[in-house]
């Protein structure tokens, strides 16, 4: 997989088993005691002064880049005056001061280098790979043969995969048949995978398909989540027996972050809010744990390629490849009646719809767009929630994940309603939707939900990093106003001309303000009946019409370890 996905011809001269190098080498100098030196059978090693470099010549010149000298009477940690953390510090991909006439970069932030005075530390050093004491191998160093054996070994040998693991894998999948059915409306659901998108998505696929057509998932790596986190999607899409909805990867980096000679990096200016850990990516990636409870899909996120797509070469399963947003929206539309009108839910950064806007025969296509985000402040006290950005105090993390692309939606003519910040504050009660859920027929589906809102509750009662958790029980509120219908939700709008602010100032971007003058007039949500919200939601869930197919991993591993098992 890793050859065939490489980002060039010269795999066997490029890459480097740097990882599982140095594990072997670890493994082998703490496998003799008193082992100061770092003995071990695979690398020579070396005490040496090292420091990473953060900067770059000329050193002890201030240039209002350097966070550890500029401003400050007092060097941040007592680093050195003139040493090498004193220099000018890269500002993004392409800093101007790194490139010199023949484009190679000069740039030193980030190297490793052996250094002396008080900026270094001493540290035991692997200075070369051993070579191969047979010197006839074609294998020229000690470690590649110490790698092969271990793997060899039958000794605690791993289960490759569900086949070996389980004697009666059978790999399902469930897609309804409607033929006999009058569809409701067509609709795209966007997302950024977080823990609020995934409950909303349970209520989409619990409204009766007579009152919405789910077409489509469009999944938005530039929030709570990475790319992989569509596994997660996959598993609650099979678990409610509709592996039939395609999903969309849409761009990694929000508008104009990634590198334009080479896209695959960019920068990250605004999806460096979200926390690792505590309450952030790491965290969202498996649903807080629970990910591992939802029966697993046979459609997993996949790096599999092909040369049609612009890899270099084939993989031994391109037709594996994960499809890309635009790729589903052209599908969407195929399979949409040419006059029908689409109607769009997006719980995320706008950075996919912001594309689609920009395609005159796709937006073209759109009824209207429920935009779940932004943030319309009534007075100085009442602020956002970019509580990881102390200097912005009025956006909302959907508007600043990505603001050009907000921007340009909010600019575009697609018709919008605006779930804001404000509204999903009014039905953010934690207590009273678990009780609702606790009290409904407990289906799988309902199930689920209330152990992720319980433990997000719970998280949010004992951690201080946890005290956001509340943002992502108001992303429902999208999902339910959408599918409204004599529900008694009593849903009340009001019409105001905004716009998005994105000059590329980090205190103001995403902020969303009034302008009557040039702003659009936009459909804005300011209150829902909160009683009936929460009984609405735990009652759809507890529904048994278009429950789950497979309620849990479990269930799913007991019919694969037995041949009649319909438990």
């Amino acid at each position: 997989m890793v050859r065939d996905t490489w980002f060039d011809n010269e795999f066997y001269s490029s890459y480097f088993m740097w990882d599982s190098f140095t594990a072997g080498v670890a493994v082998s100098i703490m496998s003799k005691p008193n082992n100061h030196k770092g003995e071990n059978e695979f690398a020579e090693m070396e005490y040496m002064n090292i420091t990473v470099i953060t900067s770059n010549k000329p050193y002890g010149v201030s240039d209002g880049s350097n966070p550890f000298f500029d401003g400050r009477r007092v060097p941040k940690f007592n680093l050195e005056k003139g040493g090498v953390h004193s220099g000018h510090v890269q500002q993004g991909l392409r800093d101007p001061l790194c490139f010199v006439n023949n484009g190679k970069g000069k740039c030193q932030d980030g190297y490793t280098a052996e250094v002396s005075g008080p900026d270094s530390v001493r540290v035991l050093v692997a200075t070369k790979a051993k070579p191969n004491k047979d010197v006839g191998s074609s294998l020229d160093r000690e470690y590649f043969i110490s790698f092969l054996n271990v793997l060899k070994h039958p000794q605690n040998a791993g289960r490759f995969n569900f086949i070996t693991q389980f004697p009666y894998y059978k790999e399902v999948t469930y897609k309804p048949d409607f033929q006999n059915k009058t569809l409701g409306k067509p609709v795209v659901f966007d997302m950024d995978m977080s823990a609020g998108d995934f409950l909303a998505l349970f209520y989409l696929l619990k409204v009766p398909v007579q009152v919405i057509d789910l077409k489509a998932l469009i999944v938005s790596p530039t929030g709570w989540t990475n790319s992989a986190t569509i596994d997660v999607i996959y598993d609650l899409l099979h678990m409610m027996g509709r592996d039939d909805i395609p999903v969309g990867l849409g761009d990694v980096f929000a508008m104009n972050q990634s590198d334009p000679i080479f896209p695959p990096v960019g920068e990250c200016k605004y999806v460096k809010a979200i926390p690792h850990g505590s309450g952030g990516l790491l965290d969202s990636d498996t649903l807080y744990g629970l990910a591992r409870d939802l029966p697993r899909s046979p459609r997993r996120y996949t790096a599999e390629n092909s040369e049609v797509w612009g890899a270099p070469r084939d993989t031994d399963h391109p037709e594996l490849r994960q499809p890309l947003a635009m790729e589903v929206w052209d599908s969407v539309l195929q399979r949409t009646k040419p006059r029908s009108k689409i109607t769009v839910l997006t719980n995320g950064p706008l950075t996919n719809l912001a594309k689609v806007v920009s395609v005159k025969n796709i937006s073209s296509r759109i009824q209207e767009v429920y935009v779940v985000g932004g943030h319309l402040s009534s007075n100085v006290n009442d602020k956002g929630n970019i509580f990881s950005v102390p200097s912005n105090q009025y956006a909302e993390f959907n508007m600043f994940l990505d603001p050009l692309a907000a921007k340009t939606v909010f600019e575009s003519e697609v018709n919008i309603t605006l779930i804001p910040l404000n509204t999903q504050r009014q039905v953010s009660s934690f207590s009273t939707i678990i009780g609702e859920l606790r009290r409904t027929p407990r289906t799988p589906e309902a199930v689920f939900s209330e152990r992720l809102l319980s433990r997000l509750y719970r998280l949010k009662q004992t951690h201080n990093r946890y005290q956001h958790m509340d943002t992502f029980l108001g992303e429902i509120v999208g999902a339910a106003v959408l599918t409204d219908s004599n529900s008694g939700l009593n849903p009340n709008f009001e019409v105001k001309a905004v716009n998005v602010l994105a000059d590329g100032n980090e205190s103001s971007d995403g902020k969303i303000v009034v302008d009557e003058k040039g702003g659009k007039l936009v459909r804005i949500l300011s209150s829902v009946d909160a009683k009936v919200y929460y009984s609405l939601y735990a009652n759809k869930l507890g529904d048994e019409d278009q429950s789950a197919k497979i309620g849990s991993f479990e269930k799913q591993r007991r019919k694969w370890n037995h041949p009649h098992s319909k438990k």
